[in-house]
């Protein structure tokens, strides 16, 4: 969706960023907490903005007023997504998460939300299945035009550029308390490469960034590249951190691009042969290159649990087991120091049965997660097939479309006959008046 820039005022700016401070980040040592937002995960803090510019920008009257946006989840992106666009006028949210591949709060931090426009898909199959069909349907231009399609993954440029945001505010915060630090490392758990795109980003416009730590699960596709050269796509493991089962990192493309020399073409054959193939290999001054931006490291599920337990133990601290990862990074580097920032992108009660593998008892869980158990869910099934899913959405949106014509028959209908309830009633007393004045 495009905005021409007449339909963006700054004090409509101004408002829609003042609508987002339902979150707080707090640095704490090495640790900047980044789940403070209604999901407790670190995508409230792009998800939440989004909403407010989709709703704004559709009431000026682009996209025609419409917009139906198609998300996949690998956990977290998916209820960030929904409670941003949740009741937003004009917007149809359709949410794509792997059956039985999300914790279970995270999908019931989905399923609970009632409202009319938002649609909770569980897809036979896995992450990577589902952002095949969102890309499968923004490659179906009939499809997407007719739909009014939009994007919430980080697929949308929107999302990158507003994590930017976080990368600028705990570099001010360390080198305020840290006054000989100039450049901040950065320890980000990643599997879709969006986050960490960010803090590439922020370096690039001019961000004293030092190291920017790739840290991977046993989904290790980055990690291996980082290491080897070796962008080679494996089946996936299930893991203790959901979020970052992916096999194929959709952001790390615009990376790419860049260590392509901004060569469009070198990337398409790049692309082409690794879609063919599986396999992306770079050697010699390329992987040199990537080298010199980026570290990495691997933590297995033994050693995000073993840091998980230390850092409760030690810092009476609780990670979760993605948080973990990150952190498990700087230490393997041994860059565990006042420089260096890890991200912790969501609360450890997402991901309650992992951690207690490390940690019992628990701590007491945010009441917002705990009523989630109480709560009704609704949900839809549907097969590992694009044609299937866009069904779906079409019939979705038609249902709530005419529920909402019908909605608006009725309410007109009401104001109707308080409208004539009213004009009878200023009658009676016109008519009370005359007869007393005669």
């Amino acid at each position: 969706m495009f905005t021409e820039p007449e339909k963006s005022s700054k004090s409509a700016h101004d408002e829609l960023l003042t609508k987002n401070k339902r979150y707080t980040q707090t640095l704490k040592t090495i640790i900047q907490e980044l789940f403070h937002g209604p999901t407790f995960a670190f995508k409230d803090v792009a998800l939440q903005m989004l909403g407010n510019f989709f709703e704004y920008f559709l009431s000026t009257g682009s996209n025609s007023g419409r917009l139906a946006v198609l998300g996949a989840t690998s956990g977290d992106t998916g209820s960030a997504a929904i409670y941003g666009l949740r009741g937003k006028k004009g917007v149809d949210c359709i949410i794509l998460f792997p059956k039985g591949r999300v914790s279970e709060i995270q999908e019931r931090q989905m399923t609970t939300v009632q409202d009319g426009n938002i649609h909770c898909v569980a897809v036979e199959g896995t992450f990577d299945d589902c952002q095949d069909i969102v890309k499968a349907s923004f490659g179906n231009v009939e499809f997407r035009d007719r739909v009014k399609l939009g994007a919430v993954n980080s697929i949308n440029w929107c999302r990158v550029l507003a994590q930017t945001t976080y990368y600028f505010w705990s570099y001010l915060r360390v080198t305020d308390i840290e006054k000989d630090v100039e450049k901040v490392n950065f320890s980000v758990p990643t599997g879709n490469f969006g986050d960490i795109l960010a803090g590439y980003y922020s370096k690039r416009m001019g961000l004293p960034v030092g190291d920017l730590i790739v840290a991977t699960n046993e989904n290790d596709i980055l990690h291996r590249f980082f290491t080897k050269g070796e962008y080679h796509r494996e089946d996936i493991q299930k893991t203790i951190s959901p979020s970052m089962d992916i096999c194929v990192s959709s952001n790390f493309e615009r990376y790419l691009y860049h260590l392509a020399g901004d060569d469009s073409q070198t990337l398409a054959n790049w692309m082409s042969a690794f879609e063919s193939t599986g396999k992306l290999t770079i050697t010699g001054k390329k992987l040199d290159e990537a080298r010199a931006e980026f570290k990495s490291a691997r933590a297995d599920t033994a050693a995000t649990l073993e840091v998980v337990k230390k850092y409760h133990a030690e810092h009476n601290y609780m990670l979760c087991p993605h948080s973990a990862v990150g952190v498990s990074a700087i230490h393997q580097l041994n860059t565990a120091n006042s420089a260096t920032v890890a991200l912790a992108t969501a609360h450890f009660a997402k991901f309650g049965d992992a951690v207690a593998m490390a940690v019992d008892p628990l701590p007491e869980i945010p009441p917002e997660l705990s009523s989630l158990w109480t709560m009704d869910t609704r949900k839809s099934d549907c097969p590992n097939d694009a044609a299937v899913v866009q069904a779906f959405m079409e019939r979705r949106i038609e249902d709530r479309m005419k529920s909402e014509k019908a909605g608006d028959k009725k309410k007109k209908q009401v104001r109707q006959i308080v409208g004539l309830s009213i004009a009878v009633g200023l009658v009676a007393v016109a008519v009370s008046m005359l007869k007393k004045r005669r």
